[in-house]
């Protein structure tokens, strides 16, 4: 869910051992390289995850989103080396990115970037890299991803109540991040399933699914009315972060995967009566959250139109739009699958064309913010 690049909090200092004038440029980009910068990783992810799930065959779209997955996985790579030396080298900025609580919660993004890329490994990279490499890795990823994903679920809330200093008004969307990490635990670790034991193995990790999907809904529910009473009582957010309101799709499309795909691995697991039940759950649940996501995504569009008309230039918040597009497409590709209407594949090519949009116009818009040496910049405190 999964969203998502953070925009520096009011209190985060642009003040370190290597902000000084005289020190290496080099050195200064690593310093603030925060973990939303996995929020790249994930969007770009989602699109190969999203993508192979379509009824869509036209010649080379395999090819593509075997490419996307690759590109997701170098950025993965990329990406955790770097953090590793931004938190050997500058460990006093990485305590400061935990205590800060515009900040802390893009932790749940790492785990997230593992689950995706795991994800588009035995999805679509199986057929790169062959399936029992690319069975070793998703297993090894999810397996990660999931321990960090409720390490930062359990972590993020309990620094938030002891160590940070959160005004009233002050809820954010961003601090689903951290809930919803459990949720694509859930969505992912179905297609597992199959690969395990016969017998108890299997049934554990289904049921261990449906505990990671509760986990994160029952979370997820107590901070939305926050962030919507947040909204209505203060007014919109500052400019850069009107992008984080597409995070609320997250939970929304992913709660629907998951469901989808554990029904979907159901059979031969469970016995016959509670399969069926767990097909009418994905079903009767599902739909009712698509159409709330569907009105979701039309008041952030319109939050959105309003702040380009304000203003809103690009931060590193655009990628918030992508991954929680990614989910609603996986969503309604698996109402298809249990409905049969054609109606939800219309939905999720019709999001999917959203989704790559809006991927490639922040894919393009970071590379060019990287280039000029903008975006690993000290921070700049938010404005309205």
């Amino acid at each position: 869910m999964a969203t998502l690049a953070h925009a520096p909090s009011r209190s985060t200092p642009a003040t370190g051992p290597d902000s000084s004038p005289g020190a290496p440029e080099t050195a200064a980009s690593i310093r603030y390289l925060g973990p939303n910068w996995y929020a790249a990783v994930m969007g770009t992810a989602i699109v190969a995850n999203a993508g192979a799930v379509l009824p869509l065959t036209a010649p080379g779209l395999r090819v593509a989103y075997q490419v996307v997955w690759a590109l997701s996985a170098l950025m993965l790579l990329t990406l955790l080396a770097a953090r590793t030396v931004h938190w050997v080298r500058h460990r006093d900025q990485a305590r400061r990115h935990l205590l800060d609580p515009a900040v802390a919660p893009f932790y749940g993004c790492l785990a997230m970037a593992l689950l995706a890329v795991g994800g588009g490994t035995l999805a679509v990279g199986r057929e790169v890299i062959g399936e029992p490499a690319a069975l070793a890795a998703d297993a090894a990823l999810w397996t990660v991803g999931t321990v960090v994903g409720l390490t930062c679920a359990a972590a993020v809330p309990y620094l938030m109540v002891t160590r940070h200093r959160i005004e009233a008004g002050s809820a954010s969307p961003v601090w689903l991040l951290p809930l919803v990490a459990p949720m694509v635990s859930a969505a992912l670790g179905p297609a597992l399933v199959p690969h395990l034991p016969a017998g108890q193995c299997q049934a554990a990790l289904l049921f261990a699914c449906y505990a990671l999907f509760g986990m994160s809904l029952l979370a997820t529910l107590l901070v939305l009315p926050l962030v919507l009473s947040r909204l209505i009582h203060h007014g919109p957010l500052p400019l850069a972060l009107t992008p984080t309101l597409f995070l609320v799709l997250g939970p929304l499309g992913q709660s629907t995967t998951a469901l989808a795909n554990l029904a979907h691995a159901a059979p031969g697991v469970v016995d016959a009566s509670t399969a069926h039940a767990m097909a009418a759950f994905a079903v009767l649940y599902g739909v009712p959250v698509m159409g709330f996501a569907l009105l979701w995504l039309a008041i952030a569009a319109a939050m959105v139109v309003r702040a380009f008309r304000n203003g809103m230039g690009f931060t590193m918040t655009w990628w918030g739009f992508t991954f929680p597009l990614g989910t609603c497409v996986t969503g309604a590709a698996g109402l298809a699958l249990r409905t049969g209407l054609g109606a939800f594949d219309g939905l999720a090519v019709g999001l999917f064309t959203l989704l790559v949009t809006a991927v490639a116009v922040a894919g393009a818009r970071t590379a060019v913010g990287l280039a000029r040496g903008r975006l690993l910049a000290p921070p700049r405190p938010v404005t309205a």
